[in-house]
């Protein structure tokens, strides 16, 4: 039997009976189309560790160099030529593009990461996962959606007071708006509404 209105309650009954495990069931929301997606998240350790047991240290050190790209680039997507030209400056073992190439397949497969056209982005698994991770190692650039709070990878920013918001978010919040302002500033809203 499912009751959508009862969900919210029914997860928090399960994560109660988690806790003990350090294990948590978190919500997190597409950033391609603002649908909603659940993970269970180890809670006892690391963020990057949790990939750990699945990866090699050369694989583990391409996806923090590719996250690096992703997390620092100002729409929030890397090229598969940029990732591709970081497999020989890898300081633990330098790979081969093809390897990488391979690597970057099986990211994508595991949930970590998103293809898009040659463009790769983080994957939603990897947002809800890694939101904690994200934000303390990457406080400068690293933002949460003024709408919804969730960490925002991809997002449009307000040119007068810098707050972000998720595409999905954006397509929401301005939609009944005829003169799209900034939830914060109430400035004009300049970037295009998706």
């Amino acid at each position: 039997y499912y009751a959508h209105d009862k969900l919210d309650d029914f997860i928090s009954t399960i994560n109660s009976h988690l806790q003990p495990l350090f294990m948590q069931i978190r919500k997190g929301m597409s950033e391609m189309d603002g649908r909603a997606h659940y993970a269970l998240v180890n809670l006892a350790e690391t963020e990057i560790t949790k990939m750990a047991s699945d990866y090699t240290e050369n694989e583990l050190e391409l996806f923090r160099k590719t996250m690096d790209l992703i997390i620092l680039s100002e729409n929030g997507f890397a090229s598969s030529t940029d990732i591709l030209n970081l497999a020989d400056q890898l300081k633990t073992k330098k790979m081969k593009k093809k390897e990488a190439e391979q690597m970057l397949k099986v990211f994508v497969e595991d949930k970590w990461l998103s293809e898009r056209n040659g463009e790769y982005t983080l994957h939603t698994r990897c947002i809800i996962e890694m939101e904690q991770y994200i934000l303390s190692n990457y406080q400068d650039v690293a933002r949460k959606c003024n709408i919804c709070h969730s960490l925002a990878i991809q997002s449009q920013v307000c040119e007068s007071c810098g707050i972000g918001i998720h595409l999905p978010c954006v397509r929401k919040y301005f939609r009944a708006q005829t003169e799209p302002r900034c939830p914060q500033c109430n400035d004009f809203w300049s970037c295009d509404i998706p």
